[in-house]
């Protein structure tokens, strides 16, 4: 299955999508299911499955599990008195959280919707490449955005969403998403969902131990189809890997 999620408006354009399919395509990645080819579980586009998370932050919000925020990353920063190193969102101070969570939408937009995560409690899974792991929350995540202030469902909501709706039973990823499945049991917890199992890989390492991306130089695999790179090479040494 093939599933474009392409909610960040501003990064992602129909050519895109397009260079994401044939760069799978070159590698020797099929699919049975996608955008391209449907499927009983499409669409496979998120910005075409926008009824179904605001079906689920209905959901969330009539559990009072939400709230809304107004702060900016900038305020976040601002009231942590510290810098936040890498990409993972700073654990929320809270500056909006209120007593008791308001169940309407009524003078609240446009706002951030975080999910109110409840203090201290210890979320543990079996990783099937990390092993054990265990997050407390509160402590190591806060309130995460669900719904963003462009009317759009957050990250860990939509995929949440998508993995339920689309039967999935394992999520492989990278090891920078460990704490994204924190606050993803709870999502799934409150949605009254059973999770799928999770295996988080290590990252691609670049010679100086920063992970490999665009920004850095990185060369994506267009750059080495042009180069007339063999991917029969490259799939060994990702099997070696």
């Amino acid at each position: 299955m093939l599933r474009v999620e392409d909610l960040d408006r501003p990064r992602c354009r129909p050519e895109f999508e397009s260079a994401h399919l044939a760069d799978l395509r070159w590698l020797g990645i099929n699919w049975d299911e996608g955008p391209d080819c449907g499927g009983p579980f499409g669409p496979y586009r998120q910005s075409e499955r926008l009824d179904r998370y605001r079906a689920a932050f209905a959901q969330l919000l009539a559990n009072g599990t939400l709230y809304p925020c107004r702060c900016t990353r900038r305020d976040i920063q601002l009231a942590l008195g510290a810098p936040h190193a890498g990409d993972e969102e700073p654990p929320y101070p809270g500056t909006c959280r209120p007593e008791a969570t308001p169940r309407s939408l009524a003078d609240a937009v446009p706002v951030t919707w975080r999910f109110r995560v409840p203090p201290g409690e210890r979320v543990t899974f079996a990783d099937a490449l990390c092993g054990p792991h265990t997050f407390v929350a509160g402590r190591d995540f806060g309130d995460f955005p669900v719904w963003r202030k462009d009317d759009l469902p957050a990250y860990q909501l939509a995929v949440v969403t998508d993995d339920h709706a689309m039967r999935i039973t394992e999520v492989v990823r990278g090891a920078d998403l460990l704490v994204s499945t924190a606050r993803q049991i709870l999502l799934y917890r409150a949605l009254g969902w059973d999770p799928p199992e999770f295996a988080h890989c290590p990252l691609v390492l670049g010679p100086d131990g920063v992970r490999l991306a665009k920004r850095d130089g990185a060369l994506g695999l267009a750059t080495l189809r042009a180069a007339g790179f063999d991917p029969g090479i490259l799939r060994a040494e990702v099997e070696g890997w």
